[in-house]
């Protein structure tokens, strides 16, 4: 792990070597829901290592919930344990009610990486627009550390560019490292060296970022940060990652 570097907002860039990446992961059956569609979105929520497809367990999530036209509704209450390939992941089903921009978002327990000896935290989003109406994308829900979109995040071809801003505490980051990993299942997509596996890219002054994403699937992005505070375990205090998390999905065009 390289130095870190204080910033004035109270956290520390936190630049870590691209192996084995963590993403958390709000994964929904659809991100853009007609009228004519069912109004059920099924929503898996796990943490692993995209494109690999290397689940890792996950404990209870702190909060889950949606935010739709201003409003946030806690949805923890509605998750179900489901284990997948040995580990734990969660899923819930929503119904749909209003039209608009509905962004899901997660705050998982932390994670004990031992090989890092470090605290895992990942404030996750998704996007999915229901019935038309593409109104409330680039809301903030105030997120600890979160990647604003500057593109709508959703109608997206394969080879778009997404722009987003990374904001922590509400502001923006400059020159924040995010890490891109490309959700792997059922692709088969073959690295030819391990850097290909986890992209990194950096945000200008402005804490502003850009990546083309060269394939339909979804693609998650992550900016990482280390916390100002530590976490105990065996009565030894650790560092804590906190990540914020958006994953986009892309489509062929045909």
């Amino acid at each position: 792990m390289r130095k870190a570097s204080f910033i004035a907002i109270g956290l520390v860039v936190l630049l870590i070597g691209t192996a084995h990446a963590h993403f958390g992961m709000i994964l929904p059956s659809d991100d853009v829901v007609s009228q004519s569609e069912g109004r059920e979105v099924t929503l898996r929520l796990m943490f692993l290592h995209p494109f690999e497809v290397q689940l890792m367990q996950m404990e209870r999530p702190r909060a889950f919930g949606v935010l739709v036209n201003g409003k946030k509704t806690d949805l923890l209450d509605r998750l179900k344990k489901e284990p997948l390939k040995g580990y734990t992941t969660w899923k819930a089903i929503y119904r749909l009610k209003h039209p608009g921009d509905h962004i899901f978002y997660l705050e998982p327990s932390p994670y004990w990486e031992p090989a890092e000896e470090t605290f895992i935290i990942h404030y996750t989003k998704v996007i999915v627009n229901a019935f038309g109406l593409e109104r409330g994308w680039d809301e903030e829900v105030g997120l600890p550390v979160e990647i604003v979109p500057l593109t709508r995040p959703y109608g997206l071809w394969a080879g778009n560019v997404f722009q987003g801003i990374v904001k922590v505490n509400g502001r923006p980051l400059p020159f924040a490292e995010v890490e891109v990993e490309y959700y792997n299942e059922h692709h088969g997509v073959k690295a030819p060296e391990p850097a290909f596996v986890t992209q990194v890219i950096k945000a200008d002054s402005n804490g502003v970022f850009t990546y083309a994403m060269p394939r339909a699937g979804w693609w998650g992005f992550a900016a990482l940060v280390k916390a100002p505070y530590t976490l105990k375990r065996d009565g030894k205090s650790y560092p804590v990652e906190l990540g914020g998390v958006l994953w986009v999905r892309t489509r062929e065009m045909r």
